[in-house]
């Protein structure tokens, strides 16, 4: 058995999944590696085939994806990895490492690739506020006990905000995260597509009207098309 399963959730990706994949060969087969492609209408599936243990597809939604993919999961721990954010080196050994310090779950630090010198800012206030509230984004690596992800009904279902529901729950029974400072690198495309300082304030935004009971799906359109209200 793998220590750690690796849950890939992927959308027509295929302009970066080889290179992405190569990177995580080396992890085999300390590691199994399940790709739980949305549906994409691209190649991302039959590329990723040959450098995974699984290729299933599922329906379009990254909860639903990562939820599928830790149901498939052999390791008791699942660690969900965006097919844009690398790991660091000796990754898994930190995370093997947290988990027998008795920690349930966590995250890894995050840097951005890119050369705006604002990301590096973007970067670290993110680091700062999960350590301050707890709660840990997708693209910072999370990683579960697959036990504790199975007791608090993985990820919920709905378009967005499924890292902060996951961290939420967890904590709600008591189990707080191991915040490695050891550095994942994620891509910075999304904070470039619609200007820094505008991603950063309609972060900050869809998470307030999150808190205050906006649907999901609501703020996941405005996400998508980078707006603070609805047309």
């Amino acid at each position: 058995m793998a220590d750690v399963s690796i849950i890939i959730p992927t959308f027509n990706e295929e302009v970066g999944i080889l290179t992405f994949l190569t990177k995580l060969q080396p992890l085999r087969p300390q590691c199994e590696l399940i790709v739980v492609d949305g549906g994409s209408d691209d190649q991302t599936a039959s590329l990723a085939e040959p450098y995974v243990d699984d290729v299933v597809q599922a329906s379009k939604g990254r909860a639903i994806q990562m939820n599928v993919g830790a149901a498939m999961a052999s390791s008791p721990i699942v660690l969900f990895l965006h097919s844009d954010t690398y790991l660091p080196k000796d990754g898994i050994n930190y995370i093997l490492h947290a988990i027998n310090q008795g920690y349930d779950w966590g995250r890894f630090d995050i840097q951005l690739s890119g050369d705006h010198k604002l990301l590096a800012l973007v970067a670290w206030l993110m680091n700062k506020r999960s350590r301050w509230t707890g709660i840990a984004t997708g693209d910072q690596a999370i990683f579960v006990n697959k036990t504790a992800f199975d007791h608090v009904g993985g990820f919920s279902e709905i378009a967005l905000m499924e890292d902060i529901n996951l961290s939420a729950k967890l904590k709600q029974v008591g189990s707080k995260p191991s915040c490695l400072k050891s550095k994942v690198t994620s891509s910075g495309r999304r904070w470039l597509s619609f200007g820094i300082v505008k991603t950063i304030l309609l972060m900050w935004w869809l998470r307030l009207r999150y808190h205050f009971g906006t649907p999901p799906a609501e703020l996941e359109r405005l996400y998508r098309k980078g707006k603070f209200w609805k047309d």
